[in-house]
C-alpha cells in the first residue's frame, strides 16, 4: 500500500502525519500502521502516527496512535504540528482556529506566514484534578497533590493531573540521576492507573524555570511531551514552586516550551513546530 506522509516534530517529539482531507484509508489499518511506520529499522521511525482529519465540531481534527499501536487522547507537540500543517496547507483560513482531539476541543494560534509557521500557541483548556478524572484509584473526589507513592524500592511523592492525557508528576533534586527507563516503565503500567499514565520528573530551577524528563504511555522515553510539560507546570503551581499566570519555561530534552496556567484556569502552551520530511511509505501490510 502506498502511504503519502509528512514527518514533523515539536522539539524532538516526532510523528508521522497523514492528511485525511485528501487521502482515505480504512479505519482497520491505523493500529498496525502506527507500529510499522514508527519502527526505525523497517519503517520511517517516529514516536507514533497522527491523523489530520475533517471534523464536524472543529476546523480540523487530530487522532494520535502511539508507537505501540494504542490510541492516545491528545498530544501537545502534535497539536502544534497539526496547527502548522493545517495553516500552511490551507486546511484552515484563519490564524486562530479549533482542533478536535479525543480529549477535548482546543484553540490554536499560529505565528508566521502561509509559507512558514514558526511558533504555535495552544489553549489546552483547564486541567482536571480529581482522582476519578485522571483516572487514578482511590477516593474519587480527592486531588492527588504531594501524595506518598511507593513503587518497588522507591519512595516518591506524586501529583496527578489530567490535561489531554493522564500525568503522574514527581519532583526530584537532580533530574539526570533519575532512572527514567526503570521508573517510567513501572509507573505507567501500575494498576493504580487503570488507563495507564504519562510519567514526568521535574527539577525546579527557579520560580520561572523547570527541568523536565518524560516517559510517555505507549511510546516510552521521548524528547518532549507537550501535555506532560503542561502537567509539570500545573503540578509545580499546586505544590507552591511557581505562580499562576506566570510564563514558565520548561526545559525538555528536545528544547524549551513556555507554559502559562492563567487566572481563568486555562493552560497555554507556546512552542515551535517543524516539518522534517515528506514522501511515500511503501507499506507491506
Amino acid at each position: 500500500m502506498i502511504i503519502p506522509f509528512t514527518k514533523m516534530h515539536g522539539i524532538g517529539n516526532n510523528y508521522i502525519y497523514l492528511n485525511l482531507f485528501t487521502h482515505t484509508f480504512h479505519e482497520s489499518i491505523f493500529q498496525k500502521l502506527a507500529i510499522d511506520i514508527s519502527n526505525v529499522n523497517t519503517g520511517i521511525g517516529s514516536d507514533g502516527l497522527i491523523l489530520i482529519h475533517p471534523s464536524d465540531v472543529a476546523d480540523v481534527g487530530m487522532r494520535i496512535f502511539n508507537k505501540d499501536g494504542s490510541e492516545g487522547q491528545s498530544c501537545g507537540n502534535g497539536l502544534r504540528c497539526v496547527a502548522k500543517y493545517a495553516y500552511e496547507n490551507h486546511l484552515v483560513k484563519d490564524k486562530i482556529f479549533q482542533i478536535e482531539t479525543k480529549a477535548a476541543l482546543v484553540t490554536a494560534e499560529v505565528l508566521g506566514s502561509r509559507e512558514m509557521v514558526e511558533q504555535v500557541t495552544v489553549d489546552m483548556g483547564p486541567p482536571l484534578l480529581k482522582r476519578s478524572q485522571i483516572p487514578m484509584l482511590g477516593p474519587s473526589n480527592d486531588q492527588v497533590i504531594g501524595e506518598d507513592f511507593q513503587i518497588a524500592e522507591h519512595h516518591l511523592q506524586i501529583t496527578a493531573v489530567f490535561i489531554g492525557n493522564p500525568n503522574a508528576v514527581f519532583f526530584v533534586d537532580a533530574i539526570e540521576e533519575v532512572p527514567l527507563q526503570k521508573l517510567g516503565s513501572l509507573i505507567t503500567e501500575d494498576p493504580r492507573f487503570p488507563e495507564r499514565t504519562n510519567v514526568e520528573f521535574v527539577e525546579i530551577v527557579s520560580d520561572k524555570e523547570i527541568n523536565f524528563r518524560v516517559w510517555e504511555r505507549g511510546s516510552g522515553i521521548t524528547e518532549a511531551c507537550g501535555t506532560g510539560a503542561c502537567a509539570a507546570v500545573i503540578a509545580s503551581t499546586l505544590n507552591g514552586f511557581v505562580q499562576r499566570n506566570a510564563e514558565i519555561t520548561v526545559h525538555l530534552s528536545g528544547g524549551d516550551l513556555h507554559i502559562t496556567w492563567d487566572t481563568t484556569g486555562h493552560v497555554l502552551m507556546k512552542g515551535p513546530a517543524e516539518t522534517t520530511a515528506e514522501g511515500i511509505f511503501y507499506w507491506n501490510e
